[in-house]
This record gives structure tokens, C-alpha cells and sequence, in this order.
């Protein structure tokens, strides 16, 4: 007798969806928006600049949509919302209401600072064809409905990029503390510099495998070349001092708020001596917790 299959069973997934979070920048122009904007994107926010806020609402609803990729999200709503920023108050309430946690933060400086600024960048300000001291009025009035309703007020005047970087980290980012990439990378002198590099290290005074017949055609990533480069005093020595300037250069990077750093190993051609540096390095950041990326920029080439 032949049991009957029932239909198809597929595993269900029991675990609650992830809460939607969004964070609400505002402020007047000057006062560090786009640099709080920036703090979040870095730290994996779906980051949206002047998104017209009667929109939030159909955000959400196709952020819904995404598996979860979408649950975080930042929007930078400020006077450029024209006619539409009277509807913030209602449209944030309205969110909350359904259940959304929505924190809106309201940046702000002294007008000496916002002048301050407008005038080392000279740039226009956005509201009015006037003077600028008549613009921050202008704005200052127009956001009055989001001041109020402003979970926060952050006064910026005296904050330089990476210390409100830091702030808004500290504020809205799990551990409060931002893990930085790290990108290892090889390459040869003879090729130039890697234009992106923070940090450069010389690993020539290493012998070169390239006058070693039987290691010549290969490259650093085979074993053969890479124990032999590792094989040298010299090389190892090298290695632990270069992980400890790591250990002490990356916490302090990390603390002014660079989101990547890029650390550059060269030798003449990038294709023995700094690629098994670089692969040993980046083995051992990666050992630590280090957040690596290994690249080698001249291996392919003759």
C-alpha cells in the first residue's frame, strides 16, 4: 500500500522580523547634517538626504519588502522641504503610532558659528537671496515645528567633524563603537605608489626570490616563494614591529573617526617580497579582529 504524499512542506522561518529604526536628522544649514548623515551610512544605515518626509510612510512600506535588508534607515529632512515640512510633525507622529521607532535629532550651532562656516566655505546659503545672517533667520523659523518635536538638540558649535561623528555613533550605533576596514595591499615601486594609501612600508631590503632561478617564475602567493621570504630573519622582523605599529596606529585612526584605512607594502615589481608580506600581515589583523581586505595590485603583471 502506497502512502499518499501530502503537499510540499518548506521550513518556516519563527523568528520575529527585525523592528524598523529610523533616525531623523534636522537643523539648520551649517550645522553638521551631512556629517551625522555620513556617521550613519558608514555604520549600515539606508541613508536617504532631503527625501520629501510625506514619502516616509511608502519608504517603510518597501523597506518591508527587502528580507530585512532595510531596517535602519536615516533621512535628512531640513527647510529644502519647502511646502512639505509642515507635514513632519503629523507624518513622524503617525509613523510612531504604527509602531515604528523614529528618533529625530535637531542640529543646531550659535549663528557666530554658522557664519563662521559659510564664510570658510563660501557657500550660499539655501534659504533666500539675501545676506546670510538673513537666511539662518529665515530657516530658523521655518523648522521651528521639528525643533519641537525633537527627541534631542544637539548644539554643534564647538564639535569639529570627527567628534560629532563620534557623537552620533555613541548615540545610534550598537557598541558605540565604529569597526573600521582595513585594506592590505601590494604593490611595485616601479608602478608607482597606490594613490589611496594611508600608511607605506618598504620591504626591499628583503632579498629578492626574483634572483633565485627555481623561485622566480612563481609568485608570492606560492608556498615555496612565501617561505622563503618568511624564511628571513630579517622578514619576521619586520613583520612584528609592522603589527606593532599596526596595533598601535589603528585604535587611534579609529578614534578620529576614519571609517577605512588602506596600508600599503611595496618591494620593486609587487610580485614576491611585498605580496607574502601583505598576505601575512593581513593574516594576523584578521587574527585579531580586524576587519581586512587583502589586494595585490601589480601581481599579474610582468
Amino acid at each position: 500500500m502506497t502512502q499518499r504524499q501530502g503537499p510540499e512542506r518548506h521550513p518556516v522561518d519563527l523568528r520575529p522580523p527585525l523592528e524598523p529604526r529610523v533616525v531623523i536628522l534636522t537643523g539648520v544649514s551649517g550645522s553638521g547634517k551631512s556629517t551625522a548623515l555620513r556617521a550613519l551610512e558608514d555604520a549600515g544605515f539606508y541613508c536617504v538626504d532631503n527625501l520629501p518626509i510625506v514619502f516616509l510612510e511608502k519608504l517603510l512600506e518597501l523597506s518591508a519588502h527587502t528580507a530585512g535588508e532595510v531596517t535602519r534607515i536615516a533621512l535628512v529632512v531640513d527647510a529644502r522641504e519647502g511646502r512639505f515640512l509642515a507635514e513632519a510633525p503629523r507624518v513622524i507622529e503617525e509613523v510612531r503610532r504604527r509602531g515604528t521607532r523614529v528618533d529625530v535629532v535637531f542640529l543646531d550651532a550659535t549663528d557666530d558659528a554658522l557664519l563662521r562656516r559659510y564664510s570658510e566655505t563660501r557657500r550660499r546659503h539655501p534659504l533666500g537671496s539675501g545676506s546670510v545672517p538673513e537666511g539662518i533667520a529665515a530657516e530658523r523659523k521655518a523648522l521651528e515645528g521639528l525643533k519641537a518635536v525633537a527627541d534631542e538638540v544637539v548644539d554643534s558649535s564647538s564639535l569639529n567633524v570627527h567628534e560629532l561623528k563620534r557623537l552620533v555613533h555613541g548615540r545610534f550605533v550598537e557598541g558605540a563603537i565604529e569597526k573600521m576596514g582595513v585594506t592590505v595591499v601590494s604593490f611595485g615601486f616601479r608602478y608607482g605608489l597606490p594613490s589611496h594609501a594611508d600608511v607605506v612600508l618598504d620591504v626591499r631590503f628583503l632579498p629578492n626570490p626574483y634572483f633565485v632561478p627555481e623561485l622566480k617564475p612563481y609568485p608570492g602567493t606560492d608556498e615555496r616563494v612565501r617561505d622563503y621570504v618568511l624564511g628571513q630573519p630579517d622578514a619576521r622582523a619586520f613583520l612584528d614591529r609592522s603589527l606593532d605599529l599596526c596595533n598601535f596606529l589603528l585604535p587611534r585612526y579609529r578614534a578620529e573617526g576614519k571609517s577605512y584605512l588602506t596600508i600599503a607594502i611595496g618591494c620593486t615589481g609587487g610580485r614576491h617580497r611585498s605580496v607574502a608580506i601583505a598576505a601575512a600581515m593581513a593574516s594576523a589583523l584578521q587574527e585579531a579582529g580586524t576587519d581586512v581586505r587583502l589586494w595585490h595590485r601589480d601581481l599579474e603583471k610582468e
